[in-house]
Parts: C-alpha cells; sequence; structure tokens
C-alpha cells in the first residue's frame, strides 16, 4: 500500500510541459500597471491570448506613485522594459505595451497586431524547451536545437489574481490579471547547436504557480524557444 502512494506522488510530482493546454510556444509579454488607465483592455487581451500563446504580465513600478501601488510591480520589469525600449529604438517607456518573442512591439490593446505577430513568430526556427517538475521541488529544464546562443530565463508566476483599485487612474475598478510575473531570472546560457539541460531548486512558494522557461538572444534580443508548466498544488491562493 505504501508503495503504491508513493508511486502515485512521484507521479503527480513528474509533470512536463505537455500537461499544459496546447499552446503556440510564442512568447508574449505585457507590460502593464494597475496605475494606468489605458492598461485593463490590454489586460483583458492577455487573458485571450493565455489559450494561444505563453503570455508573462510583467507589473512596471513608474506608475506607483500616481496614487495606487501595484502590489505586483517590480522595478526589475521596469528595467526589463527600458532595456526593450532602447532596442527597439523608443524615446521612452510607456505602458500598455506589449512584446512578441523579444523582436516585435506594440500597444498592449491591439488584439490584431497581436495574433499577426504571433503567427508571424511561430513560422521562425524555435529551440525544444522541455520541463518537468522534480520530487522535492526541483525543476529539469531540456533545450535542443536552439538556433542560436542565448540566456536560459526563469520566471515565476501567479496563475490569476483580482484587485480593487481604490485610487489613482482606476480607482473603482476591479481588475483581473493573468499569469502575474513574480520572479524573473537567468538560469543558464545555450550555444547554437548544443543540447543544455540542468535541474534546479525552486522555492516552495513555486508549487502553486507557473513556470515560464524561455530562451533569448543576447541582448534581450529575440526569444527562439519558451514552454510553461501549471501550478503542481491542486488548489491556488493568490499572493499578497
Amino acid at each position: 500500500m505504501l508503495r503504491r502512494l508513493a508511486l502515485a506522488v512521484c507521479s503527480a510530482l513528474l509533470v512536463t510541459a505537455a500537461s499544459e493546454p496546447s499552446r503556440t510556444p510564442v512568447l508574449v509579454e505585457l507590460f502593464t500597471s494597475e496605475g494606468c488607465s489605458s492598461c485593463p483592455p490590454a489586460d483583458r487581451l492577455l487573458q485571450r491570448l493565455d489559450s494561444e500563446a505563453i503570455v508573462l504580465s510583467e507589473h512596471v513600478d513608474y506608475w506607483d506613485h500616481q496614487g495606487w501601488k501595484d502590489r505586483f510591480s517590480s522595478h526589475a520589469f521596469t528595467v526589463r522594459q527600458e532595456s526593450y525600449a532602447r532596442r527597439f529604438g523608443l524615446d521612452s517607456s510607456y505602458t500598455p505595451e506589449m512584446v512578441i518573442d523579444g523582436a516585435a512591439e506594440f500597444n498592449g490593446s491591439d488584439s490584431a497586431r497581436a495574433t499577426q505577430e504571433i503567427a508571424k513568430a511561430a513560422r521562425r526556427p524555435r529551440a525544444q524547451v522541455n520541463l518537468t517538475r522534480l520530487p522535492a521541488g526541483g525543476l529539469r529544464i531540456e533545450v535542443d536545437s536552439a538556433p542560436a546562443s542565448g540566456d536560459v530565463m526563469l520566471a515565476l508566476a501567479d496563475p490569476a489574481a483580482q484587485s480593487q483599485v481604490a485610487a489613482g487612474e482606476n480607482k473603482g475598478r476591479s481588475l483581473t490579471h493573468v499569469a502575474i510575473a513574480r520572479s524573473l531570472r537567468k538560469v543558464g546560457s545555450v550555444k547554437h547547436g548544443i543540447a543544455f539541460r540542468n535541474e534546479i531548486t525552486l522555492p516552495p512558494d513555486a508549487a502553486a504557480q507557473r513556470i515560464v522557461v524561455f530562451v533569448q538572444e543576447d541582448g534581450q534580443a529575440r526569444v527562439s524557444g519558451a514552454a510553461v508548466l501549471a501550478p503542481a498544488a491542486a488548489s491556488y491562493k493568490p499572493a499578497p
């Protein structure tokens, strides 16, 4: 009996990317803020795209002085967006901004452009990224056939959350978010044509979060592969 129970637990923990709904392995980043009145339509668009691609909602912090502090905001995402602004030759960062596979940026509420850019990105050569949750909170990352050298990036994201905004431009509104990035870090590097494999330890909270791993070419350039894993926990409570 104990042996069967142990096998069942191990089977539940060994969750691969195949357990997620079928999504095009294209990364869709939305730079947004609860303090921005133009952002809710983009947030809703990201929710619609969630079944089609691998999405991340990255909340910037430069709206936090406008009367409402976004509890999901992080200066790290502001810095990431600034890097994109320099690469795309923009005068400044703005919200809402959507970036598809690190290769195209546009107003995050533009549904037609999003569909067009996701389809275009899906036609490019892509690395195969495979993810496996391991017992005791581990994660195995495998990357094959990378079309270019780059960084292997790991994002942990809350699946969904809702906020009642009490001040600022969205005062009185109830806002809903999906795939809210809470951390993003480099966990390795890939070389063109050389397979990558690594096992890392995840924080305890990661059991209730989505795991997104993507390969991004040097200089925060094009994303050449991505994968996502659903939360391992049976139930999820949004982080405060």
